[in-house]
């Protein structure tokens, strides 16, 4: 019988006579802990909203309101810009920080748009922007640490952060007759000293408030001489109704400040399902960034890149055109829920969703359930975007007036029972 000789000489059990069994080494037991799962996993739960839009998803002829994109396709000249690079071979391995080609492009128009001068070592490109705030967080999180995000957010950031080793106290929104509030002295002194960062989506998902240049500056200063990072999510920042663009925190930074700044090409270029967005830092964050995207996915793909490079350079049309679009959905949104005295909704001056507040003991898990199972009609719950959203939905007008209309209709259906 052949024996490995391998086996021969680090088996102490084989005696050179294989003609007889030999005993077989007891094995170590160890205890069932080493083998679960992260805790983080118990604590941050799960994603009600996500399930409830697979949930509307799975129905036959029901609206989706529920996500945060529109019924308008990436348009063609972004598309064919993607197929050319694909039929020149461009199929290969990007640099992990992005095509040197979108960082310039990024670089470009935030001197264009923003009249902010960024070189191109501040500027990485992400496989979206949800994956940018990973890396931010990922890069200055310790287990422990505390982010205090201003809410109400989306429910992924908050999840990112638990993942990411974090800890998160929300800080909410205060909504009146005119509008949503932030109150920065009452922001500040819930910063305590575990605080690592501020989370702060501004325009914000979902109610549109915008956080005024005064503002901007007020927390900047106020961060800089805590020593806390900022992580802005400036992802709706072109998505402003009547102006080119939202403040910015690129607009009071330096290149050392603790800054991250998150941004995405899906919503001003209809591209959500291209999974690409960037993320820029202070100068000597570029390193940690680049170990990260080396260890976790080794950068977006090299095409859709292009895609970023097109949108950039020859989107703003286009751009122009879906806030013509919000604009006249809003004015109808806003027209038909004012016919609702237990509807509210504050007119936002920006983003394209209205975040509604329904008077009464409600559950906005069960409400939203109950209206896709009646009437086929599927919005987001505003509990999750926070505590104390509970009896909130969040409706996406970005889409066509048509389906729009026959979305507001089932709406009506619904409050109408």
């Amino acid at each position: 019988m052949f024996t490995n000789p391998l086996e021969r000489s680090s088996n102490p059990h084989f005696s050179g006579d294989d003609s007889h069994e030999t005993s077989q080494p007891q094995m170590e037991s160890f205890p069932l802990s080493k083998n679960t799962y992260r805790n983080c996993f118990k604590t941050m739960g799960a994603n009600k909203a996500a399930d409830l839009l697979r949930y509307g998803k799975a129905k036959e002829g029901c609206i989706s309101l529920g996500q945060g994109e529109g019924t308008r396709p990436t348009p063609d000249f972004i598309c064919e810009a993607v197929n050319k690079a694909l039929a020149d071979g461009k199929t290969f391995y990007s640099f992990g920080a992005g095509s040197p080609e979108l960082r310039q492009e990024i670089s470009t128009y935030y001197s264009r748009v923003y009249n902010v001068h960024l070189p191109t070592n501040r500027i990485t490109v992400t496989s979206s922007g949800t994956n940018a705030v990973h890396y931010a967080l990922m890069s200055i999180l310790e287990e422990g640490d505390e982010v205090v995000a201003v809410t109400p957010i989306w429910k992924n950031l908050i999840g990112i952060t638990e993942l990411a080793g974090g800890s998160i106290k929300e800080f909410p929104m205060v909504q009146d007759e005119t509008g949503w509030t932030l109150d920065l002295d009452r922001l500040f002194e819930t910063c305590s000293s575990s605080t690592k960062a501020l989370l702060i989506v501004t325009p914000n998902n979902p109610t549109g408030w915008t956080m005024s240049a005064t503002d901007v500056k007020r927390v900047f200063d106020f961060a800089r001489e805590r020593g806390i990072w900022i992580i802005a999510d400036e992802v709706y920042g072109r998505c402003v109704h009547d102006l080119n663009r939202a403040p910015s925190f690129l607009d009071y930074a330096d290149e050392n400040d603790r800054l991250y700044v998150i941004n995405s090409f899906s919503k001003s270029w209809a591209m959500t399902g291209w999974r690409l967005g960037w993320l820029v830092g202070p100068a000597d964050a570029e390193d940690k960034i680049r170990d990260l995207i080396l260890y976790e996915n080794m950068g977006p793909p090299t095409f859709t890149q292009v895609g970023g490079i097109e949108a950039l350079r020859h989107g703003e049309e286009f751009l122009a055109s879906q806030k013509e679009l919000w604009m006249r959905n809003l004015d109808v949104v806003m027209a038909r829920l004012s016919k609702f005295p237990n509807l509210k909704v504050v007119r936002p001056n920006a983003a394209f969703y209205a975040f509604i507040k329904v008077d009464g003991d409600v559950d906005s898990y069960t409400l939203a359930k109950e209206m896709i199972d009646d009437v086929g009609l599927s919005l987001a719950p505003g509990a999750a975007f926070g505590h104390g959203f509970e009896t909130y939905l969040r409706l996406c007008f970005a889409v066509e007036t048509d389906v729009l209309n026959r979305a507001l209709d089932r709406l009506e259906q619904f409050f109408n029972r």
